[in-house]
């Protein structure tokens, strides 16, 4: 089949998320300039460079008691900085908690039940056990088309990595199963990892 999506697509459920599948699920925390802490999921994540080390997440939609956009844009518009902390499988429902439309002043890591520790290089919360945390420093944040549709832009500043999941000098998935994005309702989990040698190597 073929649409154009400005025409609407006649199926039951919008295909475009599983279209574009999985996507690594970026679990941004946030503090707000009056010290409360913030903690939500964002699937369209990724990471963007090397030199120096950038991340991106997109925020789409808007809360009623927001200006413009959800939680975790205004307070990074306030502080100019996030931590992204890598989701894993045990923590889906977690993941899930977090994913919840709830009044702004209302701190997602006790909602979750989710322990929390000071990051190092930024006044942020990270979550405390997660598999690797990055701190970032925002370096723009990029409206684009749509009604609320922002592209958040960091630099990452520093970065934890759960012991465990060191393996012989190499950070080791298969250690915490990083839990993904599908489209529609639908999850994933890598269990399995596999090396392909790139020609030039």
């Amino acid at each position: 089949m073929f649409y154009r999506p400005e025409d609407g697509h006649g199926l039951p459920h919008n295909p475009f998320n599983a279209l574009v599948s999985p996507r690594p699920i970026g679990w941004i925390s946030t503090r707000a300039k009056n010290g409360r802490d913030n903690l939500a999921p964002y699937s369209f994540f990724n990471a963007v460079a090397y030199v120096p080390p950038q991340v991106m997440f997109a925020s789409t939609g808007v809360k009623d008691d927001v200006d413009g956009t959800k939680d975790s844009v205004a307070n990074i518009r306030e502080t100019g900085v996030f931590c992204v902390n890598i989701a894993e499988y045990a923590a889906r429902e977690a993941v899930n908690l977090t994913s919840a439309t709830l009044p702004h002043d209302t701190d997602e890591f006790a909602h979750a039940g989710i322990d929390k520790l000071d990051c190092e290089t930024i006044e942020c919360a990270r979550i405390d056990g997660a598999p690797a945390a990055l701190e970032c420093r925002m370096t723009q944040i990029v409206e684009i088309e749509g009604d609320a549709n922002f592209v958040v832009f960091g630099e990452v500043i520093g970065v934890h990595m759960r012991d465990d999941c060191m393996v012989n000098g190499r950070f080791d998935v298969t250690q915490f199963q990083p839990l993904s994005r599908l489209g529609y309702r639908d999850y994933s989990v890598v269990r399995e990892v596999f090396e392909i040698i790139r020609p030039d190597d």
